[in-house]
């Protein structure tokens, strides 16, 4: 992004496609946002210290976080929705269990002009999400979701997912719904989950609808030659999950254009014998049930062997168009992501659950 220029969720709002949901320690997904992009916790005797990380020219101020985490030990507490929408993303905890959270130093990064900056680092066990939402898709509901992740970082557990869930609060484990339709988030890594599988080894962008992380659908439901592998140091995905089937899209976050990696009929469910029934409650990928809760780093049932790097996410309502599409990867190209040298990895931070 320019540091004047037009923000993803200022070009979706204009497509009639506005963002509900905005997450990024990078950068400003609007033109005009001048809020918090995240929230970093550092422990204290006896108590917790916190500090927000504003904007500064569109990029992430990280001079104040460098000051105040000057042992390495902060952690990243809130990751902020800057859409209206509020949906601010916090660490998982649900069904008894409690995610970690990421070390708020691990990871630092550059964008346009020398900006450094922090992304996160996602190793097994940390976890974000927000059950209570508003604005995200419920149902059969459209919807279109766009990420920032890495394709050196990434593995074939479950899963590194950042979109739309079924919601713990509403469905703890012991009565829960978590089967086939009742999420739609984007999935990155190489999981052969049943066997489903893109070409050569991956990783690949997929969707995560619950009860299976899918590359293709429809004929291409357990193996789609045509979803290539993403290796790139920086990759843009995208998933679109429209009313009749979904689309996949991917590509390198720092040059060339989305390719399409799948587009069509949703999975069929015979591919996932016995995951379509849990705990009484039956499920097909068509329609959708989706449950609107948000997750970062976790599968919906609280999975979380994934590991991945997260540098900005958005949900928009709607299916958008093709040329949306296009106009955000060249958004994000503009923001110019680059790797920096190894540095001196900081000690493992002290985890703290906050509310």
């Amino acid at each position: 992004m320019m540091a004047q220029g037009l923000g993803p969720c200022d070009i979706l709002a204009t497509a009639d496609n506005p963002c509900v949901a905005a997450h990024s320690t990078t950068r400003a997904l609007y033109a005009k946002y001048d809020g918090p992009l995240y929230m970093v916790t550092r422990p204290l005797p006896g108590a917790d210290a916190s500090l927000n990380i504003s904007t500064l020219g569109g990029f992430a101020d990280t001079s104040e976080q460098e000051t105040f985490c000057t042992a390495g030990d902060c952690v990243i507490a809130n990751i902020f929705d800057q859409s209206p929408q509020g949906n601010h993303l916090a660490q998982r905890i649900s069904d008894g269990v409690v995610h970690k959270m990421v070390n708020a130093s691990k990871h630092k990064i550059s964008v346009t002009g020398g900006v450094e900056v922090y992304g996160m680092w996602f190793d097994p066990g940390h976890g974000y999400h927000r059950d209570n939402t508003s604005g995200i898709a419920l149902g059969n509901d459209p919807e279109s979701i766009y990420a920032v992740m890495s394709g050196t970082h990434f593995n074939d557990r479950c899963c590194f997912d950042y979109g739309n869930s079924e919601n713990t609060a509403r469905n703890p484990v012991a009565t829960g719904d978590y089967a086939c339709g009742a999420m739609e988030a984007i999935y990155f890594g190489n999981a052969h989950w049943f066997d489903n599988t893109g070409s050569g080894t991956g990783p690949w962008v997929g969707a995560d609808l619950e009860s299976g992380m899918y590359y293709g659908g429809g004929n291409q439901t357990k193996i789609n030659p045509t979803n290539k592998p993403l290796t790139a140091d920086f990759v843009s995905l995208h998933l679109k999950g429209r009313t009749d089937g979904f689309a996949l899209k991917g590509g390198d976050a720092t040059q060339s254009t989305l390719e399409t990696m799948y587009d069509g009929p949703r999975p069929d469910f015979r591919s996932a014998p016995n995951a379509c029934h849990y705990h009484g409650v039956n499920g097909t990928y068509q329609p959708m049930r989706k449950q609107g809760a948000i997750i970062l780093g976790t599968g919906g049932d609280n999975s979380n062997g994934g590991v991945g790097n997260f540098y900005e996410g958005f949900m928009a309502t709607g299916a958008t168009t093709a040329e949306t599409d296009d106009l955000i990867q060249a958004n994000i190209i503009s923001v110019g992501y680059k790797t920096l040298p190894t540095s001196r990895e900081p000690p493992a931070p002290s985890q703290v659950v906050v509310e």
